[in-house]
């Protein structure tokens, strides 16, 4: 073989080398690094001899590489000669670092440690709650206060006092705010005058038609004369009433000069100040000129006004058949909106006479005893009505359901450890659970804690936990 063959098979020999060399990932500095062949890990120290070794191959056969093309004229038998000499001694360090490496690797694989497998994560799990529950339907409903009025005052004249601070809750009875009394006493005092001088003169008419019918007894009076003073003992007796008539009205008003609360309840902010004008009337109203003073609402119970749907009304009506009753006044749960999910009981009171043309809906009401006053009338709620017969149903905390897109899941775990996500249909809160309607089995493990954990298909370690409903009130 001559020299530039045998250049080019040892050259052919360097390639596949580099290759191999570019192939592996090379982690560290020029001074410090470990090399990775596939799966294969080589220490630092032995990686880095065995790259000294190849650098100086490449460049023994750079170096002949060089020689030849430069001196193209050398003498076929020498030249041969020589570069068959420095190919044999390549070829020999290449064998021995070849092996030198392969050793390496083989005793780095062998040493080289097994990694353990991660632990099964850890859920807590537990059977559905079954519990014997009515089918319910949900609407959306405001409170409203049974008793609201007005306060307006019925006599005119300058405010003195008020007796509450805005928002107070009062009772019946209770001082709200006094008018200026003077005027109406004075006027109390004089028809109680008017009313003793129609007193008298009713005496006097008394007397005189006594003295007028001994006269005519004896026949010294005519019969006119008896009939005249008939006709003013009547007319002294309806001065007596008048006046009389006057009396009262005069205290009437000077009791209104004190208005009270008319029912318990909580009462608004004033709309008046001490030493205002009062327009007052038993006209009231707008059109009657008098001032609003303030406003007052009863709390307990409360009202909670909502529409029911033709079908929801047929539902309920059945229930009601069902139960052998035409008007059922079934219990209410009523939930307000808040952090807690507070539930009320009520009961369902009333439910108008039409279903409206315009909505297709019909006016109901339920009454709510509010003895904590924590209802205020114009809340939102929300409720849910019976529509049905009891029956079995499994309940699950709120917490155990996922999102898949437009469904609802809950994550089970089957016998062998693996985790299995079931496709449900649910229906409302009770109890602070959520009662699921299909795709979940009485004895599923649910999964009720690490939720966050859990992967369809993958294994976990099941611990045993208890579903329980939220304290009612």
């Amino acid at each position: 073989m001559g020299a530039q063959g045998t250049l080019l098979l040892y050259r052919s020999v360097v390639n596949l080398w580099r290759g191999m060399r570019h192939g592996e990932n090379r982690i560290g500095s020029a001074n410090h690094f470990s090399c990775r062949s596939g799966s294969l890990i080589v220490p630092n120290q032995a990686c880095q001899r065995a790259r000294l070794m190849t650098i100086q191959q490449e460049a023994s056969i750079d170096g002949l590489e060089r020689r030849v093309l430069r001196d193209p004229a050398l003498p076929r038998s020498e030249g041969a000669s020589k570069t068959s000499r420095r190919t044999s001694a390549l070829l020999a360090v290449l064998v021995l670092g070849g092996g030198a490496l392969a050793y390496v690797y083989y005793k780095s694989q062998s040493s080289a440690p097994a990694l353990a497998a991660p632990p099964a994560p850890t859920v807590t799990v537990s059977h559905p709650l079954q519990k014997t529950l009515a089918p319910t339907t949900g609407f959306l409903g405001q409170l409203s206060a049974i008793d609201f009025v007005e306060i307006r005052a019925q006599v005119s004249g300058y405010l003195t006092e008020y007796h509450f601070k805005d928002g107070q809750n009062v009772h019946k009875g209770d001082l709200l705010f006094v008018i200026d009394p003077r005027p109406y006493q004075i006027q109390y005092e004089q028809a109680k005058a008017s009313y003793r001088t129609a007193v008298a003169q009713l005496d006097l008419a008394n007397q005189e038609i006594w003295r007028a019918q001994e006269l005519k007894r004896r026949e010294y009076a005519t019969t006119q004369t008896v009939d005249q003073r008939n006709q003013q003992q009547r007319g002294a007796q309806a001065a007596v009433d008048q006046a009389q008539a006057a009396v009262h009205a005069a205290e009437l008003n000077l009791e209104f000069t004190r208005i009270t609360a008319p029912f318990d309840g909580k009462i608004s902010s004033r709309r008046v100040s001490v030493g205002s004008l009062i327009n007052g009337g038993a006209g009231g109203g707008a059109t009657g000129g008098t001032n609003l003073l303030t406003t007052l609402v009863s709390l307990d119970p409360i009202y909670l006004d909502f529409d029911m749907s033709e079908n929801d009304y047929r539902a309920y009506q059945h229930a009601a058949k069902a139960q052998g009753s035409d008007t059922l006044a079934p219990t209410i749960d009523v939930i307000l909106d808040d952090e807690e999910g507070t539930i009320y009981k009520g009961q369902l009171t009333f439910l108008d006479n039409a279903v409206e043309r315009s909505s297709g809906t019909l006016r109901a009401r339920a009454t709510i005893p509010n003895p904590d006053l924590a209802l205020t009338p114009g809340q939102f709620a929300r409720l849910r009505v019976p529509i049905g017969t009891p029956k079995p149903m499994l309940l699950v905390p709120a917490a155990a359901l996922g999102a898949d897109q437009s469904r609802e899941i809950v994550m089970t775990v089957a016998d062998d450890k693996s985790v299995v996500p079931k496709v449900v249909k649910t229906g409302p809160l009770v109890d602070g659970l959520r009662v699921i309607n299909e795709g979940l089995a009485p004895n599923d493990q649910v999964i009720i804690n690490g939720l966050i954990r859990a992967r369809p298909g993958s294994k976990v370690t099941a611990v045993p936990g208890t579903i329980e409903a939220a304290a009612k009130l």
